[in-house]
């Protein structure tokens, strides 16, 4: 299974976010769990953050995978033009469910050929997407470069539920993984504006229906389906009343 290129014209999910308090205590779910240790990941220096990395490609989900965040304890706050870290993880509800439960799915991230026009698509449906930043990290196959979409306050749009968007430079990640028996099925998302979600989906050109499925419901909600070592594994989102962004 080749991984995507910057070229490709596929909007896809690229990987799932899972917040920990620490990598320690993420590294520990991810075996409880999946039954798997993650990879090695890096430092997000621009953000303050750092990641473990999961290989979970599929027939559904080419080139996907699963990254577990969480602050770097020694790394320093984001700095202009960005007040508060990425997908909402400097919100303090969002730091009090990750103490009280747990390593949590938080959010989902897709791929797109054009992020400034997928970008423009959201702004054009009221969802302020924020804009396209440069970031970029250093691997043991050379630099890793991309672009996401970024909002200056870390929120996440729709409660998480409408994906962070990324454009991957000449490498991606899941290139340098080595499989370990997990495997992405499917991914639900909830939320009580099933239609505005599933409308902006559309407009990012992103499967909807099958692998993707959205449904309504009371809170915002993720829920991830995934083959392991240890059999069928649902990882889900804790429903939670999220401010909508400004």
């Amino acid at each position: 299974m080749n991984p995507p290129t910057s070229t490709s014209r596929i909007a896809q999910l690229d990987h799932l976010v899972v917040m920990a308090a620490t990598l320690e205590e993420g590294v520990q779910w991810c075996e409880d769990t999946l039954g798997v240790t993650p990879a090695a990941g890096g430092r997000h220096a621009f953000m303050g953050t750092h990641n473990r990395l999961l290989r979970t490609s599929s027939d559904a989900f080419a080139a996907s995978y699963l990254e577990i965040i969480a602050i770097d304890p020694e790394g320093a706050p984001p700095s202009a033009p960005f007040d508060k870290r990425w997908f909402d993880m400097d919100a303090a509800w969002l730091h009090a469910s990750v103490a009280q439960h747990g390593p949590q799915l938080i959010h989902w991230v897709a791929r797109v050929p054009d992020i400034a026009a997928s970008t423009e698509a959201l702004h054009a449906l009221d969802l302020p997407a924020g804009a396209p930043q440069a970031a970029s990290r250093q691997t043991p196959r050379g630099l890793l470069e991309w672009q996401i979409g970024l909002r200056s306050d870390g929120q996440r749009l729709l409660g998480g539920c409408l994906p962070t968007l990324i454009r991957w430079g000449a490498i991606h990640p899941e290139a340098s993984m080595q499989g370990q028996g997990v495997q992405l099925l499917g991914l639900e998302l909830q939320h009580p504006q099933a239609d505005a979600l599933r409308a902006a989906l559309l407009a990012l050109n992103l499967p909807v229906n099958t692998p993707i499925q959205v449904q309504i419901s009371a809170q915002p909600a993720l829920a991830a389906h995934l083959q392991t070592p240890k059999g069928r594994v649902t990882l889900r989102s804790r429903a939670t009343a999220l401010p909508q962004p400004q």
